[in-house]
């Protein structure tokens, strides 16, 4: 048996539904989303979103000003911005406002450890067809029902290498391509039969390799067997690179047709591995960011003390978007500034969003570079024709 952990409908950028309505503001939208997915029993709806990278709509403005008290009063309802793409470059104007609704989102669940901003994405680049939660939305190019499927199978992976143990990078890398191929393999299985059983095309199979806070299914683990003594020391970097390729180029020869985000997710609070390195002092949000330039999405799942200030956390969007935006890659910041809560602390949110120890944010401050506002240009490597 093949299970399916998570079940997830993503719906066209409500920005763009909601345009049309004279409403003054969204939450209403989020509302509605929320009493679907209940009753067609889902774990998460996504899609109250918006697509700034370039400039924003009065809709867009309504939407952004929406999401804390539409995430705040929902239950299921996920929320992504895409503030920068590589042929864009970066909304600045748009990045200064995501810091502050981070803030206020996490500040509107105070008694429930923030957990508003746990469902709030900020992407460079984001793509249309992801399954992940919490940034995926409908492209405006999908068709009318698309199935797209995600895989989760770091504990496999692990187990595969612990077969290898002290062999060369090579035969590391050729193991987690075979894994992968299995893995994907069956995701490409559950897409075929879901979308025969529900009448709907099939998408695409995302190759990420998504974490569970359950012990064996860690990313970090995986990073660990390939040699380094804890998540976050030196070669972790490296050795999650190899890990993402060999993912990519396995699954690649899997699925007809691949998508999303591919890659590996590495989310603080969704991983036990990952807990565990940032406790031990492993792991800070400087090294994760470097991380984020060889893998998957970016800073996910972070907490943050809940006095950052709003241009910090603004800062460490920009900081992420601009590796994004230069590597022509997703990158995305799901940060979490708890309430009460500072270094040496831990939220715990239980489910699949598991727990997350307090992470150091630099004292310095950064408010003076996002006041500048406007847009950081595009670089040289979008100029593609």
């Amino acid at each position: 048996d093949i299970p399916i952990i998570n079940k997830r409908i993503s719906v066209t950028p409500i920005a763009q539904v909601a345009a049309a309505s004279n409403d003054p503001d969204y939450i209403e939208f989020a509302r509605t989303l929320d009493k679907a997915a209940k009753e067609v029993g889902v774990d998460f709806i996504g899609g109250f979103s918006a697509l700034v990278h370039k400039g924003m709509t009065a809709a867009d403005k309504k939407l952004i000003a929406s999401i804390p008290e539409a995430l705040a009063q929902t239950e299921r309802v996920c929320s992504s911005v895409n503030i920068g793409t590589t042929r864009a470059g970066l909304n600045m104007d748009a990045v200064a406002k995501m810091g502050k609704i981070v803030k206020k989102s996490a500040e509107l669940t105070a008694d429930n450890g923030g957990v508003a901003a746990s469902k709030l994405v900020v992407f460079a680049n984001a793509p249309e067809d992801n399954p992940f939660m919490a940034g995926a939305f409908h492209g405006a190019g999908e068709g009318e029902c698309m199935i797209n499927v995600g895989i989760s199978g770091p504990g496999t992976v692990k187990a595969a290498l612990e077969k290898v143990e002290g062999e060369s990078f090579d035969l590391v890398a050729e193991t987690i391509k075979k894994t992968a191929f299995k893995i994907t393999r069956m995701g490409q299985l559950v897409a075929k039969e879901a979308s025969e059983k529900l009448g709907a095309t099939s998408g695409i199979v995302d190759l990420s390799l998504a974490p569970t806070p359950a012990v064996g299914d860690s990313v970090a683990r995986i990073l660990e067997e390939i040699g380094v003594e804890v998540a976050g020391a030196h070669g972790t970097t490296a050795a999650l690179a190899l890990l993402n390729d060999a993912v990519k180029k396995g699954g690649v020869m899997a699925s007809s047709h691949v998508g999303g985000l591919s890659g590996a997710f590495i989310p603080v609070s969704e991983d036990s591995g990952m807990i565990e390195a940032v406790e031990k002092g492993a792991l800070s949000l400087e090294k994760l960011e470097a991380m984020t330039a060889v893998c998957s999405v970016g800073l996910d799942m972070i907490a943050l003390p809940g006095r950052t200030e709003p241009e910090t956390i603004s800062a460490i969007i920009a900081d992420e978007a601009a590796i994004g935006m230069v590597n022509n890659k997703t990158t995305a910041v799901r940060v979490i500034p708890v309430p009460g809560k500072d270094v040496g602390d831990e939220v715990v949110y239980g489910g699949l969003f598991g727990k997350a120890p307090i992470m150091k944010v630099s004292d310095y401050s950064s408010s003076d570079f996002i006041a500048r506002g406007g847009r950081i240009p595009a670089p040289l490597q979008s100029l593609k024709n």
